[in-house]
């Protein structure tokens, strides 16, 4: 007799307590390998699909899209045991294995991930109530396939990674307790390979905002990211007493220095990530700004590392993705991972672990047409640098009036950590950078 298993929402990690349901990936009544996607799901940090840990045929599913769930809650009902294993052997390959993973953690004690598989439609009926599958005539079954045993993997995150960028998790040995293989022990092997970053696989577009009509206008939820930017906005300026600075510069040297660069290398170096480098320099010069405070300890506690966020217009809504260790790069692999993880914003496919975490963030609004801003710091960070619009205007250079190419700059920092001289010194630093670029060669 078969027995129906109850898999939950699991903790996908970075603190998350609650995730909406965006899309169904499988049907009541369909066959399901073991880990397999079976749901994907919006939670304040991104869009995961989360595999099953079982085998089998969907009896249930609970939550229509657009509902949000508790982690712990239950997600679907699989069917697995002596009749399940009858499944004909074409639905066996199209559907995958019929047993669990022995595991209630997700991805856990399982083989590599599959890829999607076409739905496969079974006895069950569709409403949502479970039923057993009647037996089916048995086939001879294919030799066992050997395997190593279970791969250590709890997140579906790190398997999703593995699986996106071609690798084998069997080969890698976990850094976590017991073996568990941890995303920086995924994102060392991809290191190693020093191959071309795989693109992204493609997802659905983000569903459209469900919206309420009401009498004097529409209501739109704040809920999934842009719930999560609306709660950090807020907190950044109810707890952060910020001030900002601005300069005008001229960026003429600047684009001519770009220009030179481009013009003598294979790989195009972007704007954005000489500015990145000018401000991982800056930060150099001023470490006060790439801190935070520590409010229940009463301390300003300043970082070693920057891992630079920035600012990326999506269909979602704002996101700003991180750059790790961007004082560790030069400005062609800084242009490599803005293109990498700008690819994936717009894809929807960032890891949570890709939006957080940063220490500075760098925010272009330039590509807006406008010419500057007073940016929300981006909590708990202490400072961000704001870029305007690059554009011709009359300026007094070496004593004549010409026409160059301007820009604004404008700072907003918590003035908790720094006083405005350090900020001024800062953002004097990044002007005369920007002006004239050789001023890098002193702290290269």
């Amino acid at each position: 007799m078969a027995q129906v298993l109850e898999f939950k929402l699991p903790d996908l990690g970075e603190g998350l307590t609650e995730a909406e349901i965006v899309r169904w990936l499988v049907q009541v009544g369909d066959v399901v390998a073991i880990d397999q996607p079976v749901v994907e799901v919006e939670t304040a940090k991104a869009m995961v699909e989360v595999p099953c840990p079982y085998g089998g045929v969907v009896t249930a599913r609970f939550g229509e899209e657009g509902t949000e769930l508790p982690v712990g809650a239950p997600l679907l009902t699989v069917a697995v045991g002596p009749q399940v294993a009858q499944v004909p052997q074409p639905l066996r390959a199209a559907g995958g294995d019929t047993e669990g993973s022995g595991n209630v953690l997700v991805g856990y004690g399982t083989s590599d991930a599959p890829a999607r598989r076409r739905r496969v439609r079974s006895a069950a009926t569709a409403n949502g109530t479970a039923k057993t599958p009647a037996p089916v005539p048995s086939v001879p079954e294919p030799a066992p396939v050997l395997t190593e045993g279970p791969v250590p993997v709890i997140s579906p995150l790190v398997r999703r990674l593995a699986r996106d960028n071609d690798l084998d998790l069997r080969q890698l040995s976990g850094s976590g307790p017991d073996g568990l293989i941890l995303r920086s022990d995924v994102e060392g092997a991809l290191r190693a390979k020093a191959a071309p970053a795989t693109a992204p696989a493609p997802v659905a577009e983000a569903p459209v905002a469900r919206v309420s009509p009401v009498r004097n206008g529409i209501r739109t939820p704040l809920k999934g990211v842009r719930g999560a930017v609306a709660d950090k906005l807020s907190r950044s300026r109810r707890e952060i007493p910020d001030a900002t600075c601005w300069v005008d510069a001229d960026a003429t040297e600047l684009m001519r220095a770009r220009a030179a660069m481009n013009a003598a290398g294979d790989t195009k170096i972007s704007l954005l990530a000489l500015l990145a480098r000018i401000c991982t320099a800056a930060l150099a010069r001023f470490p006060e700004l790439n801190s935070y405070v520590d409010t229940d300890a009463r301390e300003v506690v300043q970082l070693d590392h920057v891992h630079l966020g920035f600012a990326a217009q999506t269909g979602r809504g704002l996101v700003v993705p991180v750059v790790r260790d961007a004082h560790a790069r030069d400005a062609e692999a800084l242009t490599a991972e803005f293109a990498r993880l700008t690819e994936a914003a717009r894809a929807v496919t960032l890891t949570p672990g890709e939006l957080t975490g940063g220490t500075f963030t760098l925010n272009n609004y330039g590509v807006f047409g406008v010419d500057g801003s007073t940016p929300i710091i981006n909590h708990p960070e202490a400072a961000m640098l704001g870029v305007g619009r690059i554009v011709p205007k009359p300026w007094v250079h070496e004593g004549e009036l010409a026409v160059r190419q301007v820009v604004q700059l404008s700072l907003t920092f918590d003035h908790r950590v720094c006083d405005g001289g350090t900020a001024g010194g800062f953002l004097r630093y990044v002007a005369d950078c920007v002006e004239q670029p050789a001023v890098l060669l002193r702290t290269l």
